[in-house]
């Protein structure tokens, strides 16, 4: 491997984590926007979606310099790849997070109501996974991969769960039906945030020694 592709190689990890802090950081204030009922802080969430667009389009652009310029092989053909996929989820959980931080501006803006199910426990479960995943891309932690893809579970039942709520909750309060689809919502994009995140956490386990896990759900 020549200097040169190192040095590639070395930028575009830093890009990555970059990308990852700043993902990771929208998600925080946009569950805090929403739970804190913080318009200013919402309106930043949404404003950071062209950051963070950007940065992924650079970082693409630069997986694809390397591929041309260096034709990688074996491990670093394989960091590159699971950079580009990683890349590619942590954009799509940024725009999640902008969804969640637009749907909390909608329900300030309308009658408040109290959320139909437990959003901190919701929120708290789906950050724990993105951290995870994400410790383990900075650290190149198979194990702790591995415990942030057990915990989706948890979060599909809290989903499955909230919507029964929010469709009780229609029947008993149908003048406020508007605010509890919002609702409805918020536990959809969490739901998939914790998806991608959990994607991020395979492709760690891709990027470590090559396996590809989806479907499976055992070291």
């Amino acid at each position: 491997m020549t200097v040169h592709m190192l040095r590639e190689l070395d930028k575009l990890k830093k890009m990555i984590l970059a990308l990852s802090a700043m993902v990771e950081e929208s998600v925080q204030q946009g569950v805090l926007a929403l739970v804190k009922r913080d318009e200013p802080l919402a309106h930043k969430v949404v404003e950071m979606g062209d950051e963070v667009n950007q940065l992924e389009v650079d970082l693409e652009e630069e997986c694809l310099k390397i591929l041309a310029l260096h034709q990688p092989v074996a491990a670093d053909l394989r960091f590159i790849v699971a950079v580009l996929k990683i890349n590619n989820d942590l954009e799509r959980i940024n725009d999640l997070a902008g969804n969640l931080a637009s749907r909390s501006l909608e329900l300030m803006s309308d009658v408040k109501i109290d959320p139909p199910f437990d959003v901190v426990e919701m929120s708290s479960a789906v950050e724990d996974i993105l951290r995870k995943s994400l410790d383990a891309l900075v650290n190149l932690d198979e194990r702790l991969a591995w415990k942030a893809i057990q915990l989706d579970d948890g979060v599909d039942r809290l989903h499955k769960n909230s919507f029964d709520m929010v469709k009780a909750q229609i029947r008993k309060q149908p003048e406020h039906i508007d605010g509890l689809i919002s609702y409805l919502s918020i536990s959809r994009y969490l739901e998939r945030i914790a998806d991608l995140a959990t994607n991020v956490a395979e492709d760690v386990i891709y990027l470590v020694d090559g396996r590809i896990v989806r479907h499976k759900n055992t070291a």
